[in-house]
């Protein structure tokens, strides 16, 4: 039984004994575990779902804040009630009660965009608490009015496009409960100048790349090159989250003042360009394109009537062979910086970005820019690994550079940076290099065996049994591979129902919150000092110059070993 189906099943087998939750229903008589008492509070949820009451034809949507905000209360006492229950006062159900509360928020906090808008989120709130509402309420009322918007500010305000909006919610609340002690903080927060930052790949500056990297937001301005069917580009800065039409305007704006394109340009459309020449257009109401592009992977702004002219920039077509820097750099220091990077890449993904990417896709109104970048760094190192040894002519020296290949992948399986280690064992898998007879012939046993037991990690057989053994004995902090853990959210969302009828189940967000409990695990106990780097191997492990395009790296492949040899 594969380790998936062992859970769900252990699952159902708890909540079975225990009399809880089944198909949105829950106990009525208000017993039992502390699993079975969060179920029941979720169960008063329900009828929010419904979009208006059939008693009052008032939207159920307020419902949720009745409901919940009633039980937020409880999560001010969490931390007196576990100094009480250590010291005997209270006993061990009420303090179960309490943590299964608390639960309830983060399962609600993580996973209600599946079922809930942010925007109708907010207005419920400010529509069930007016400013004279929250004036003469009760503290508890208060104090859950306020728990609750501090947790969704704390969550979701450096992801979200509408970051005024939380703000504006949080002082609103703020005023009207702690006597705006916290106005100003949030002030200095919102007047914040805005950092202009390069987005790596698109726009390579050796100085950005030495910097430590830091989470995007939509709101974030970068640079980034679009280039003109004549391989000329215009550098223009905008926001990582605009629409097309706001690029190509900018776009247009600059070619308007430019002395090669003295005529103002007509029709134009954004094209996303790949180093084999495939073409995709893009609408002029998507949004955040930059972080969905491929490694090698440009955008183009022209009429429609010159698609077909577009070709890819002539650096990603041809190549020069020649030895690679990494005969010049140890082992140890790539593997310190590969995983260092990797590091400062998967700290800036929001744990709600998994969620996000799997239950909205290209629906979602803000996209979850920093794990597709993780993604495409995987997708990166992958390439790097066939470029780096397919560009060296020498054998013995390609021999060379598959033993420090090898070399890296133990390193960084060592560091316990698994991203790392699967993309450098699946870039020696790449097919135009396992064909090299000649080179691997040359390879010693040990190196080979070596790699014959990394190749089984990544073995996909048996629902990647033997990858889950390895991080199943590893403890925290570890990075996990990420393409995994989306496919473990996708299997979760596409086996599993989100609605039943007008019902939300629950047990699904529950199974989804656990997952993504799982990925902040993984970071809890980060240590983030490292030893003074080489800036010369820092620099060349974070701009990354690869091939992307397999039919040209297949080429160079028979041109080192033709097929008769």
């Amino acid at each position: 039984m594969k380790p998936l189906e062992k859970f769900l099943k252990k699952q159902t087998t708890a909540l079975t004994r225990a009399g809880g939750f089944v198909g949105g229903v829950a106990d009525k008589a208000g017993g039992g575990t502390g699993a079975s008492r969060r179920r029941a509070s979720l169960s008063r949820v329900v009828p929010f779902f419904r979009e208006t009451s059939p008693e009052s034809g008032q939207p159920r949507e307020y419902l949720i804040v009745i409901n919940l905000t009633v039980e937020f209360t409880k999560t001010s006492r969490i931390s007196c009630v576990c100094s009480r229950w250590r010291s005997g006062a209270v006993c061990e159900s009420e303090l179960c009660a309490c943590v299964s509360v608390e639960t309830l928020l983060d399962d609600f906090m993580l996973t209600h965009p599946i079922f809930l808008t942010a925007d109708r989120f907010q207005q419920v709130l400010l529509q069930q608490y007016p400013p004279p509402a929250l004036k003469g309420a009760v503290h508890s009322c208060r104090a859950a009015v306020y728990t609750c918007v501090c947790i969704f500010i704390h969550m979701y305000v450096y992801i979200h496009i509408c970051v005024c909006v939380y703000i504006y919610i949080h002082i609103y609340v703020c005023t009207y409960t702690h006597g705006g002690e916290e106005k100003n903080s949030d002030e200095e927060k919102e007047s914040r100048k805005k950092q202009v930052r390069p987005l790596f790949r698109h726009f390579r500056r050796i100085d950005a790349c030495l910097q430590p990297r830091e989470a995007f937001r939509g709101s974030d301005e970068i640079f980034c090159r679009v280039y003109t069917p004549d391989h000329s580009y215009v550098t223009i800065r905008s926001r990582l989250s605009c629409r097309v039409g706001e690029i190509l305007a900018l776009v247009r704006e600059k070619l308007q003042y430019s002395e090669d394109q003295p005529v103002l340009p007509g029709n134009l459309v954004l094209v996303a360009v790949t180093s084999a020449g495939e073409k995709v257009v893009f609408r002029p109401s998507d949004e955040a394109v930059f972080t969905t592009l491929g490694v090698n992977t440009h955008l183009f702004a022209c009429e429609p009537t010159e698609l077909d002219s577009l070709l890819p920039l002539p650096e990603e077509i041809h190549w020069t062979p020649g030895d690679s820097k990494l005969h010049d750099m140890s082992a140890e220091e790539v593997a310190n910086q590969l995983v260092a990077f990797d590091w400062e890449l998967f700290s800036c993904v929001h744990e709600v970005e998994f969620v996000c990417y799997v239950f909205h896709g290209e629906q979602s109104r803000w996209r979850p820019l920093n794990l597709e970048l993780v993604l495409q760094r995987c997708s990166e190192v992958q390439h790097w690994v066939a470029t780096e040894i397919l560009q060296c002519q020498s054998l013995p020296k390609r021999v060379q550079l598959l033993r420090k290949f090898i070399k890296i992948a133990a390193l960084c399986k060592q560091h316990q940076d698994l991203l790392s280690f699967l993309a450098v064992v699946l870039g020696l898998d790449n097919p135009a290099l396992s064909r090299l007879r000649l080179t691997w012939e040359g390879l010693p046993g040990k190196f080979r065996k070596q790699f014959q037991q990394f190749e089984s990690v990544a073995d996909p057989s048996r629902n990647h049994k033997s990858y889950r053994d390895l991080i199943t004995s590893l403890r925290p902090p570890l990075i996990p591979f990420t393409p995994l853990l989306l496919k473990d959210l996708t299997f979760l969302h596409e086996s599993c129902k989100t609605f039943h009828g007008e019902l939300v189940n629950f047990e699904k967000m529950h199974k989804v919150a656990d997952m993504v409990r799982i990925i902040r695990r993984y970071r809890s106990t980060l240590d983030t000092e490292t030893t003074p780097p080489h800036l010369q191997t820092k620099a060349y492990v974070r701009q990354l110059q690869v091939i992307d395009n397999q039919n040209l790296l297949f080429d160079m492949s028979c041109r080192l070993e033709p097929k008769d040899t």
